[in-house]
This record gives structure tokens, C-alpha cells and sequence, in this order.
């Protein structure tokens, strides 16, 4: 284990070998998928002092983690790494979307009652599998991106200026698309609380980043020890189509 992790610029040499590289991309797309499924279409509400309502979509409760994962991504194993994950959990929406698709449409046995409740919870249109694909895509790219360019600029330090706002751009992109291409001008999803929504997911999503930095950086320190690396993205081609660097 090395105790001061080393610097190594994306133009140079090559890194070594990653420890928990997989492990951190498997629980990034575990929490992508569960938070599509359980939350994604569910709007909610808090009661504020003075008996106002305000609704926010459900799957806030946990779709954050996904972004402080991306955020440890980027940070100790640099862009070009995180862009992997990023199209491993595209590719992943896309299945499940697919599969949801397939298994809705199988014909149910005869005198099974649950049909209509997994239409229901499974069967999303294909604007809510769009909106929501195009939304992951731009903003975990644009989050990336962010906390990539500001740690050069930082020259490493104040990591928590990168996490917030590279969160509030990322976030931002994410609500802005997805509520409004998923359920603009469907019954249920008035003008006035779709952008509600948009704006509290806005908000509580960054949040909870600003709330759980203590928890980034011990995450991101513990990970930067045990690998010995501090990778910083000097040499990165950025576009989201450009081939990612192999883990060797």
C-alpha cells in the first residue's frame, strides 16, 4: 500500500494496474438500474412549515450515490476510466430497458392477477426509457467533464469546489432533460409541478452532494492510498466517443 499516492498526467506514463477499479464500477451501475426501476416515475411530496407541499421525484433518495461514484471515478482514475463506466451503464439502461419491453409483453398465465401492476410499475413508455437514457448520457459526461478540467485547474486541491460543482452542472442537465421528455403534457404532470419537480431534484441532488462530502473524501483518499495513484487529466482526448483507455 502506498502511503503518498503518485501523480501521473494522462499525456504520460501509463498507470499501473487497478485494485477495485471493477468493484467501483459494478456498484455505479447496480445503483443506476435500481434507481430507474424503483423511483424514476414516482413524484412525491414534503410538507413545509406552513402546510405548503413540495414535490420531488422519489428516486432522489439514492440516485445521488451514483453521482458521488462517478465523482470517486473521475477523481482517482481519471476521465478517460470513467467514460467506460459511464457507456457500461448506457448499455445497461438499454438492456433493461429492452428486457422490461419483452417481459411486459409475454402473455400472462392464465389466472395470474398481476399483470396490470407490472404494466404498471415495468411498462414504461418510450419516452420515460428515452428521456431517461439521453438524461444519464449528457449529465454524467458533463459531470465528468467538470471535475476533470477544475482538478487540473485546482492543481488537486479543494476537492470539494470540483464535487459540488461539477454536481450542480451534471444534475442540472439530468433534471432538466428527463422530467420534461419524459411527462411534458402527460395527465398528471401539470406544467407548474413538472418544473417544481425539475427544480427540487435540482436542488436536493446537489445537496445531498454538498451533505455526503465528508463522505467523498474519505472515499476518495482511501482509494487514491491503497492504489498509489492521483490521476490528472492533462492529455485526455474528452469526447465521450473517444476510445477509453484500456486497464491494463
Amino acid at each position: 500500500m502506498a502511503d503518498t499516492p503518485q501523480r501521473i498526467d494522462t499525456g504520460g506514463e501509463t498507470p499501473p494496474a487497478f485494485r477495485y477499479y471493477d468493484l467501483i464500477m459494478a456498484a455505479f451501475v447496480a445503483i443506476l438500474l435500481l434507481s430507474n426501476i424503483i423511483g424514476a416515475s414516482k413524484p412525491s411530496y414534503i410538507t413545509l412549515p406552513g402546510g405548503t407541499e413540495w414535490s420531488f421525484g422519489a428516486g432522489v433518495l439514492f440516485f445521488p450515490i451514483s453521482y458521488i461514484i462517478g465523482d470517486v471515478l473521475t477523481e482517482v482514475y481519471g476521465y478517460a476510466r470513467a467514460r467506460r463506466v459511464i457507456w457500461t451503464g448506457f448499455a445497461a439502461l438499454a438492456f433493461m430497458a429492452l428486457m422490461a419491453w419483452v417481459v411486459v409483453a409475454l402473455p400472462p398465465a392464465a389466472g395470474w392477477p398481476g399483470q396490470e401492476a407490472y404494466e404498471f410499475v415495468f411498462g414504461n413508455s418510450w419516452r420515460i426509457v428515452l428521456a431517461s437514457m439521453v438524461a444519464f448520457w449528457a449529465g454524467e459526461f458533463a459531470n465528468s467533464f467538470v471535475l476533470a478540467k477544475m482538478k487540473v485547474w485546482t492543481g488537486g486541491k479543494a476537492l470539494w469546489t470540483r464535487t459540488i460543482g461539477s454536481t450542480v452542472v451534471g444534475q442540472g442537465l439530468d433534471s432538466l432533460i428527463f422530467y420534461p421528455l419524459a411527462f411534458w403534457g402527460l395527465a398528471g404532470w401539470p406544467v407548474e409541478l413538472l418544473w417544481q419537480v425539475v427544480l427540487s431534484q435540482w436542488l436536493i441532488k446537489t445537496a445531498w452532494e454538498a451533505l455526503l462530502t465528508p463522505v467523498t473524501y474519505l472515499a476518495v483518499g482511501a482509494l487514491k492510498r491503497r492504489e498509489g495513484i492521483d490521476i490528472y487529466d492533462t492529455g485526455t482526448d474528452f469526447s465521450p466517443f473517444a476510445s477509453a483507455q484500456r486497464p491494463r
